[in-house]
């Protein structure tokens, strides 16, 4: 089948790491044709319906030159086996136009995974709210004095906007922190936006865990995101190493849990952070840490993402 998956500009992606680029490497391995398609180029027309520009790809093994582009043309969102909407973060007002767009899509026809609803109601912080019992204590507020008296509850405390990514303006706060009140202000634009507050926990220095979980199954084996020294992020985007584990107890309690859950809503793939014992974050837009497990453990995610997706078409015929 032709799958179009929605990704941020292919000249944008890193295809030695990049779990899209090995998600489309596994999609023509598996004999689909693999398009992309822009998020600024998806459009709801008078003539044809949602419908978009979108690029028929061959991807080839070498990361440098990974792919070579083999026609273009505009495409109805419902003519294509599947769309993969992969647009990374922030979730601003575009990404929600493009969600709204999707679900049109889908009323058209259009099968899209993770499905556009399921992608606006789970934001992926706020989210392990609904799964206290495996979550830190958490609050989410704008007002100074709420987030200042959690400070002085919590004592040691990470504070971090709703819509980052890649541990952008992530912020460890300690009670006798003397820039604490800076933070807060800069962090909640002076009480204008919503952000979040959570117990710091300090198993982040054995590693931030990523749990892949494809259409409701658990990957057996996570990504473990360590800090680098001095820092505690432990995102590869802001300096952490990678190394590929097999999941603990807990983990899997965890995992074993939520995985039929957000399957059931349309969610065919989802990346769980997990700290220690603790549920920190649920990852709906473009989970990643899909070649790092690949290339340590031999565990192809990427290809199992596949397999689940021409599962989840099939059913849907």
């Amino acid at each position: 089948m032709r799958i179009a998956f929605v990704v941020d500009p292919l000249g944008s992606l890193k295809a030695y790491k990049d779990s899209s680029v090995a998600m489309m490497r596994a999609a023509q391995a598996r004999g689909h044709a693999v398009w992309a398609v822009q998020q600024e180029a998806i459009h709801l027309s008078p003539l044809h319906g949602v419908c978009a520009e979108a690029v028929h790809l061959e991807m080839l093994a070498n990361d440098h030159d990974w792919f070579v582009e083999i026609d273009r043309h505009v495409v109805a969102l419902r003519d294509f086996g599947a769309v993969v909407m992969r647009k990374d973060p922030p979730f601003d007002i575009e990404y929600v136009t493009t969600t709204w767009l999707l679900e049109r899509a889908e009323g058209e026809g259009a099968r899209v995974f993770n499905r556009p609803r399921a992608l606006r109601d789970h934001s992926e912080k706020l989210s392990v709210a609904e799964f206290a019992r495996f979550a830190v204590p958490t609050l989410v507020a704008r007002e100074a004095a709420l987030i200042h008296a959690f400070i002085d509850l919590e004592r040691d405390t990470i504070l971090k906007p709703l819509d980052g990514m890649g541990g952008s303006q992530v912020f460890r706060v300690c009670d006798d922190d003397a820039n604490r009140n800076v933070i807060v202000e800069t962090l909640t634009r002076d009480g204008t936006r919503t952000i979040m507050a959570q117990r710091y926990i300090p198993e982040i220095a054995d590693g931030d865990k990523r749990i892949l979980l494809v259409g409701g199954q658990v990957v057996p084996w996570c990504l473990a995101r360590i800090p680098k020294a001095g820092e505690t992020r432990g995102n590869l985007a802001a300096g952490g190493t990678g190394v590929a584990r097999e999941l603990t107890a807990r983990d899997h309690e965890i995992a074993s849990t939520l995985a039929p859950v957000l399957a059931a809503r349309g969610l065919l793939l989802v990346g769980l952070d997990v700290i220690g014992d603790w549920l920190t974050e649920i990852n709906v837009t473009s989970p990643t840490c899909m070649v790092e497990i690949a290339e340590q453990t031999g565990f192809d995610a990427a290809e199992m993402f596949i397999v689940a997706l021409e599962r989840a078409c099939a059913a849907a015929v």
